[in-house]
């Protein structure tokens, strides 16, 4: 879709509004509704993408209004079920999430989405509360239900817990682990661009360098990875798009790489994010893998530290994996951008990678000191037979 920006008319504005007034961030005046997308609209939408961890350009594009979409829903308003193949999405799918997660049942990430995952949990929660019925649809009876009930599961968080015991079940060596790599834009959508003298620098393109220096590094050392894109893809993939990739694909892990852009060419440093909420809610094996990366990177190679974030992009929300996105500087500073046209200079933000991806599957009292870990010695080693080991 076309965004929405401020000075549009029309009945995608109205709905949009219609929105923000129902969730207090609008106000309708006397009329109720509002018609143009004025200042203090495009004011109500950048508070309503901070609130959500989107990110804040106070336009309204695909993945805002999905957004606003999902949040006229309020958690009891309506009977929520597993719909195939267009499962329900929305606020009250992720509060009833959050509210099992908290229970101890195992609805994976509080991603808003109504999938099968989340109508076992709550046909477990039915079955074990004594409900007539326990179909996974919660209706009247189940909401009851859970408003009477409170946690069931104190002294650490489940989600955490589960996530942890994956990794550890997993084992420390990287030999076989999926790794999906996701390099930024393509094809029409170059990113940021950046003319420089007589050259033309481009975040596509520095960001699939670098995610085919990455693919070799860790193919190296045994892991089976898969790009999102290849170096000139027919069209662009949307971010939803992405992550239902990066799920068919079956990753135990997802690097997205892109770089920033600033206004004022002051502005550099690294910064990763992952995926987490307004209100605590986080993938906490994300939360992870975005801290080792950021360290890595920043030991490595001396960028500024822009720290790391949580966000509910779409890309980072949605992937069933532990999932980040890396902005490896910013291509519009003069200091990010020399580093990140050297060849050098991009393998030294691979090794950082690398090694964070490793630090992931070793068990907290094996973990080592940032920045020690040789990359170059991180190889499959073959057998006699062939078979690796």
């Amino acid at each position: 879709m076309r965004p929405i920006r401020r000075g549009d008319r029309g009945a995608a504005v109205r709905e949009i509004c219609g929105v923000l007034i129902g969730l207090d961030l609008l106000d309708g005046g006397p009329a109720g509704t509002v018609d143009e997308f004025d200042a203090d609209a495009e004011r109500a939408v950048r508070a309503f993408q901070q609130s959500r961890g989107l990110s804040v350009d106070g336009q309204v594009g695909a993945e805002t209004w999905r957004a606003l979409d999902a949040a006229r829903w309020r958690l009891g308003a309506r009977t929520l079920y597993h719909a195939i193949p267009q499962p329900l999405t929305g606020e009250d799918v992720r509060s009833l999430q959050e509210r099992l997660l908290e229970m101890g049942y195992d609805v994976g990430r509080a991603d808003s989405v109504y999938g099968a995952r989340t109508a076992r949990a709550v046909a477990q929660f039915q079955r074990e509360v004594g409900l007539t019925s326990a179909d996974g649809v919660c209706g009247p009876h189940t909401m009851n239900a859970l408003r009477r009930l409170g946690r069931k599961v104190v002294g650490g968080r489940p989600q955490w817990l589960r996530e942890s015991d994956a990794l550890r079940q997993s084992g420390p060596t990287l030999v076989g682990k999926v790794v999906i790599i996701d390099p930024g834009h393509g094809a029409a959508d170059q990113g940021v661009v950046v003319p420089d003298g007589r050259l033309r620098w481009t975040e596509a393109d520095l960001a699939y360098d670098l995610a085919t220096r990455l693919e070799g590094r860790l193919a190296a050392a045994g892991v089976r990875v898969h790009l999102t894109r290849g170096p000139a893809p027919a069209a662009p993939l949307p971010d939803l798009a992405r992550a239902e990739l990066a799920n068919e694909l079956g990753g135990d892990l997802f690097v997205s790489l892109h770089l920033d852009h600033h206004a004022n060419p002051a502005a550099e440093g690294v910064a990763t994010y992952h995926y987490g909420t307004d209100n605590g809610v986080t993938s906490n094996a994300g939360e992870r893998l975005a801290g080792l990366v950021q360290r890595e990177i920043v030991v490595r190679t001396g960028m500024r530290d822009c720290r790391t974030h949580a966000k509910t992009w779409e890309l980072l929300r949605l992937t069933r994996m532990p999932a980040v996105r890396v902005e490896v500087g910013y291509l519009t500073s003069p200091v990010d951008r020399a580093r990140l046209v050297n060849p050098r200079f991009r393998d030294q933000v691979v090794e950082a990678v690398v090694a964070a991806v490793q630090r992931m599957y070793l068990p907290i009292e094996r973990d080592v000191p940032t920045g020690s870990i040789d990359v170059s010695e991180l190889r499959a080693v073959v057998a006699a037979g062939g078979a690796r080991r």
